[in-house]
């Protein structure tokens, strides 16, 4: 990923996290967070533009990406959480601008609510944040993730390139798609694709739902407005649970609102940072 180079590393308790940043040191830092099944590839336009008035820093989560992916790995969002609140520590930012995404949401949710990592702002791009979440799929490969791992690589290759396709609504440039593929793939990534499935479990986000009224710092809500994944009503009702949250919808986007709206998202981001 010679584009998109995560060239520092830092060892958690989760394994190998591997991270970079773009932006002048001494700028108002960004922390950007990805989904699940992405990396932090899907802001690298974003964080190209955000790196001009800041210093953008961008991680891909243990087991995602270009991170450690390993047998017995703990990758769930308590361990991610806790994970995040060390690297924020590693960075020296102490109140950061958090901007994350799907399960990053979630990540970020308890590492503030749970870890008492401090941010200046927050936004939570169609986040997973409220019950019940998880698609009949995603289920489905949960309770039998061992039985998913042995598929043939070309089956499990086409599976995955359908469900990534799945979170975009005008569709994925075919590179694009390849990218985001690629680290589910081989010894290492098959087992990590349904690795990380298994190991989501609501509970995670049952333990930080009933103290969202605690939130104390400006919160923007972004989503998709043809998000097939989390509909966008999950966003109102987010919001109204968030003192002072304002939710923005993104028509034409679906879940994956980096690929499929990155300049509006980009506008919102940059009005909201301000």
């Amino acid at each position: 990923m010679s584009d998109w180079p995560l060239n520092e590393t830092y060892r958690s308790t989760s394994g190998e996290v591997r991270w970079g940043s773009l932006g002048e040191a001494g700028l108002p830092p960004v922390v950007l967070l990805h989904g699940t099944p992405f990396s932090s590839y899907v802001w690298r336009g974003i964080a190209r533009s955000l790196a001009h008035r800041h210093q953008v820093f961008f991680w891909d989560m243990p087991g995602y990406g270009a991170s450690d992916m390993a047998e017995g790995q703990d990758v769930s969002l308590a361990a991610q959480g806790g994970v995040f609140t060390g690297l924020l520590a590693h960075w020296g930012l102490d109140e950061p601008v958090v901007v994350a995404h799907d399960f990053g949401g979630a990540v970020a949710l308890r590492a503030h609510l749970l870890h008492g990592a401090r941010y200046r702002r927050l936004a939570l791009v169609d986040p997973v944040a409220l019950a019940p979440w998880g698609s009949p799929f995603f289920r489905l490969v949960g309770r039998h993730a061992p039985v998913f791992e042995q598929l043939p690589p070309a089956l499990h290759r086409a599976l995955v390139r359908e469900y990534v396709s799945s979170a975009s609504s005008p569709g994925l440039h075919p590179r694009t798609l390849e990218r985001l593929v690629e680290p589910w793939l081989g010894d290492a990534g098959q087992p990590a694709f349904y690795r990380q499935i298994a190991q989501a479990d609501q509970r995670y986000t049952d333990e930080i739902e009933g103290i969202y009224g605690t939130i104390g710092l400006p919160v923007l809500i972004c989503w998709g407005a043809d998000d097939t994944w989390i509909p966008p009503a999950r966003g109102r009702e987010l919001a109204a649970l968030v003192p002072g949250a304002r939710l923005h919808l993104i028509p034409g986007a679906g879940h994956l609102v980096q690929e499929d709206a990155p300049a509006e998202l980009t506008a919102a981001l940059l009005d909201f940072l301000g």
